[in-house]
């Protein structure tokens, strides 16, 4: 699948201003695309005024305080760690950004590939550097390879927050600080939304190869298993992709399109947003209009908004969790981190955008 030009370039604009510059083949490289198309994308963001070109290298246009805050010392530095080809988690980057330069704290920005694993060495270089606190957000594909990481994340020495990461409850990481969306309460404004325009068959389709992913598909399962008013309704994956942690029933790995039609189904919940957009490109190349024939909820509203037919989304609150994670990954800095020190598990509630791609039933169910 061809990742989306506006998707691509969000990812340069994030790694540019997590670190304020950088070489045009180094971040290539970082991002896997060919020089000449992050030299397309360089310069239609520099045109658009939110980069500025140098020779061979790419500034970020965003103000940097010239001095730290008094309470920050020259030097301090705080790790960052996010995967690659993740927009979502970059809207999060953003927010702990702002809390962390306007307190006088350097950002190092770490992009992990899509390995297990890749994260370790990234924490291990940043330390050897000297950073003074860590924000991380770990790929963690599988439970499998989340729990491998929970040894050394134990063991850190340093303050570190998690975002968007719950570990889980009882494991060696339940007592790190940790900030996230609330995706059960994500998946119930979805669910409301629809049952309240009369739709009373939907098909839930989420990937399944991330901890949020997870989070959602337990919510939707639990949700729409209990709802009273909802007559029929399925899971699926939303792509052949999205999951790597089966085995799957074979309904479980149905084409949504034709999951909809043997379900009756008149609307649907699907995540992430690409998979949302391919699948109503697919619903409108099989004949079937959003929202007149099917009406379509995304989730997480990066890109929802840009379809032919904007989408409905729920959008968690993606840039306050790294506003909250920063500032509480300062207090710890700040000396906060005693032996009678509360560990916070916060949670935020997500918003629903109700756009084009959602309507009220032709004929509601009594």
């Amino acid at each position: 699948m061809r990742e989306p030009v506006e998707l691509r370039r969000q990812r340069v604009l994030a790694a540019v201003e997590g670190r304020g510059s950088a070489r045009v083949r180094d971040l290539a490289a970082e991002l896997q695309v060919s020089v000449v198309t992050l030299r397309r994308d360089v310069e239609e963001l520099t045109r658009e005024g939110r980069l500025r070109r140098g020779h061979g290298v790419v500034h970020s246009t965003s103000p940097v305080p010239e001095q730290p805050e008094p309470h920050a010392p020259d030097g301090d530095t705080v790790a960052v760690v996010v995967p690659e080809r993740h927009s979502y988690l970059y809207e999060t980057l953003h927010g702990a950004r702002t809390v962390l330069e306007e307190a006088g704290m350097r950002i190092a920005l770490h992009i992990a590939p899509q390995v297990a694993g890749a994260e370790l060495p990234l924490v291990e270089r940043a330390l050897a550097g000297g950073a003074r606190g860590l924000l991380l957000a770990p790929r963690w594909r599988t439970p499998a390879v989340e729990e491998a990481d929970y040894g050394w994340l134990a063991a850190l020495d340093v303050p570190a927050v998690l975002m968007e990461r719950r570990p889980w409850p009882g494991s060696a990481l339940h007592a790190l600080d940790s900030v996230c969306s609330d995706h059960w309460y994500g998946a119930h404004l979805a669910v409301e939304h629809l049952v309240g325009l009369g739709h009373r068959r939907i098909v839930f389709a989420t990937r399944d190869d991330s901890p949020t992913a997870r989070s959602l598909r337990a919510a939707f399962t639990q949700i729409a298993g209990a709802h009273p008013r909802l007559e029929e309704w399925a899971w699926a994956l939303s792509s052949p992709e999205a999951g790597h942690d089966g085995p799957y029933a074979a309904h479980e790995m149905q084409d949504v399109p034709t999951l909809l039609g043997k379900l009756g189904a008149t609307a649907a919940v699907l995540h992430s947003d690409v998979d949302a957009l391919m699948i109503a490109q697919r619903l409108a190349e099989s004949g079937v209009r959003v929202p007149e024939d099917c009406s379509v909820v995304a989730y997480d509203d990066v890109l929802a908004g840009l379809g032919t037919t904007p989408l409905t989304a729920v959008a968690p609150p993606k840039a306050e969790v790294g506003r909250v994670a920063a500032e509480l990954l300062l207090r710890r800095l700040d000396g906060h981190r005693g032996a009678g020190s509360t560990v916070r598990r916060v949670e935020l509630l997500p918003a629903l955008r109700v756009r084009g791609s959602t309507r009220m039933t032709v004929t509601l169910s009594q």
